[in-house]
């Protein structure tokens, strides 16, 4: 294992408790929250009770992070848990698979964010849409390259701002449900109800990918031993109640009929919840479009941070440990912002609702490799009897954390089973692409007698 790295560059800084927290929901409840309702709504009502399963146990996968950043406050996070419990292969592995989880999110996020900006600026044409898009994605790459605790401030300000109309939708809008609009428990969708809710499911996890947040920017968040935990856990829990009770809102705001087809379910709830009016949804798409910023900056933060954590124990090339003045790992910022900005180029062509959920199973799938390979690690130390200090775990504790670390284990494999075929191929294709990688780090390794570790 790598010392840590000196994070203490010029004009950096580390984000505190509070800022950490925000990271972490502002990283979750991104511009997806306000897509998912539609996204979800095909498969019926189940699609609530599925939000409710994957809250819950997006929790305990909080929960288990915690802890893991408890044990190794470094930067990596799942890539740090997995080298350290079943070596470099899987070290690699979990780095490269989350990384294109990272950018690939934030081709998702672009994608839907633009939707809502069009409401805000009719974008008349290809073009425009496109420069927009890209555009975001390479403002979100700037505004990183300039440092921690810029990225800190702007998830800060953008959580507290996305915060107030969807606590107005998931609060006062639950007043104004009707029965009539929820629509039926199945539709056919995805087989069986438990079928459905496993579609539904898998679907559901992008709003949650981000739970890690704080513990891959470990070495970015002060007193991170302590910090981590609270930021996981707190920021998981905020945005799973605003999640349910959003959903359940819009639900019953929105006829099912139409909330199937819609594009931006929270602005027509909104329109619903104040009787039609237009201002209102403009506010809602407004909303919509200050969450998506802030989280595509936390995102291109968090995309930067485990490919520098593998290039600084030789798993990944050199060049992405370089820092720039302010400390940050700049080659991956950019190397991250190119390759979202490819995979939206190459999507844009198809329809927005088509290419925002092909991605988000997409990245569920990319995003289950270093979630079970994390909640294995700390399973092996569990029964290994392995406190952080070295000593042996409180048998008191022990059922408790083994329980929650298989639950944890266990919906790892549930969302792979929900993503489906095309989302499980394409990622195996992506995953398998980066064993060349890995085999020339290795024999660079080999050949400059260095062992294992390439420099």
């Amino acid at each position: 294992m790598a010392a840590p790295a000196d994070t203490g560059a010029a004009g950096g800084g580390r984000p505190g408790d509070r800022a950490a927290t925000a990271l972490v929901m502002g990283n979750v409840i991104g511009v997806g929250v306000f897509q998912l309702p539609a996204a979800v709504a095909g498969y019926g009502t189940v699609g609530i009770l599925a939000f409710a399963v994957v809250s819950v146990c997006s929790l305990l996968l909080a929960v288990v992070f915690g802890w893991l950043g408890r044990r190794m406050p470094h930067t990596g996070g799942p890539y740090v848990y997995a080298r350290e419990a079943f070596g470099e292969l899987a070290g690699f592995l979990t780095a490269w698979s989350y990384w294109i989880t990272a950018w690939a999110s934030n081709a998702a996020l672009v994608v839907a964010w633009a939707g809502y900006v069009n409401v805000l600026v009719p974008l008349r044409g290809t073009g425009p849409a496109l420069a927009v898009t890209v555009g975001a994605l390479w403002l979100a790459v700037a505004c990183n390259l300039a440092g921690a605790r810029g990225a800190g401030a702007v998830a800060v300000v953008t959580t507290v701002l996305k915060f107030v109309p969807l606590v107005l939708v998931a609060a006062v809008g639950l007043f104004f449900v009707e029965a009539g609009n929820f629509g039926p428990f199945t539709t056919g969708q995805g087989g069986s109800a438990v079928g459905a809710m496993t579609a539904a499911g898998a679907v559901l996890m992008f709003s949650f990918l981000g739970v890690e947040s704080a513990a891959v920017a470990a070495e970015e968040v002060d007193d991170p031993r302590r910090n981590v935990m609270r930021a996981t856990v707190v920021g998981t829990l905020a945005a799973a109640l605003v999640y349910l009770l959003g959903t359940v809102a819009v639900f019953g705001l929105v006829p099912h009929e139409r909330l199937v087809r819609s594009t931006a379910p929270y602005a027509d709830a909104v329109r619903a919840l104040f009787g039609g009016g237009e201002a209102a949804g403009t506010l809602m798409a407004a909303a919509a479009v200050v969450s998506g910023a802030g989280t595509l900056v936390g995102w291109t933060l968090i995309s930067a941070q485990m490919p520098y954590a593998a290039a600084r124990d030789g798993l990944f090339p050199a060049v992405f440990a370089r820092r720039n003045g302010r400390g940050v790992p700049w080659v991956g910022v950019v190397a991250s912002g190119a390759l979202a900005s490819l995979i939206t180029l190459a999507n844009y062509t198809g329809g927005l609702q088509a290419a925002f959920t092909a991605l988000a199973l997409l990245t569920t799938f990319t995003a289950a490799i270093p979630y079970v390979f994390s909640a294995a690690a700390q399973l092996l130390w569990l029964l290994t009897d392995r406190e952080p200090e070295g000593t042996a775990v409180a048998p008191a504790r022990l059922g408790r954390d083994l329980a929650v670390t298989l639950v944890a284990v266990a919906f790892t494999f549930w969302l792979v089973a929900g993503a489906g075929y095309a989302a499980v191929y394409q990622g195996v294709l992506l995953l398998l692409a980066g064993i060349p990688v890995y085999v020339w780090m290795r024999w660079r390794g080999a050949r400059n007698g260095t062992g294992n570790v390439a420099v």
